[in-house]
């Protein structure tokens, strides 16, 4: 068995396929629609969709389904040029610091508040020090 990807849940498709690809500069792979794949193995699908598609019925919730218990980590090969461009686009977290792990990151909520990370790249043998 290995792990391929998460896929977080999104209320509006479109806006957070937007997001992701003029915000964040993700090239867009694949676009079916309630499910897009990102270059990167990143992946978005519709909420609603997904719901009735795993549980056989979709939620009644409006609210978010960031529950600032995942938080969605990504590298980018210069930190400081990747906060200019997304910062005032999204709501911080907090600016670019300096972890503990020595690795210097920022983050914030995409527009369905989960939690992002961008850090520099770091060679963590494959495990992210968060």
């Amino acid at each position: 068995m290995r792990f391929i990807n998460p896929i977080p849940f999104v209320r509006d498709i479109s806006r957070s396929k937007e997001f992701y690809r003029d915000i964040l500069g993700i090239k867009v792979l694949k676009d079916f629609g309630d499910f897009v794949l990102f270059e990167t193995g990143f992946a978005i699908h519709a909420g609603s969709s997904l719901e009735r598609t795993v549980w056989r019925k979709a939620s009644k919730s409006e609210e978010s389904y960031g529950r600032r218990n995942l938080l969605l980590y990504f590298e980018h090969d210069d930190v400081e040029a990747a906060f200019e461009n997304i910062a005032r686009h999204v709501e911080l977290i907090h600016p670019i610091e300096r972890q503990a792990w020595g690795q210097r990151v920022f983050r914030f909520y995409d527009p369905d508040g989960h939690a992002i990370e961008v850090g520099e790249p770091q060679d963590l043998g494959g495990l992210h020090g968060s």
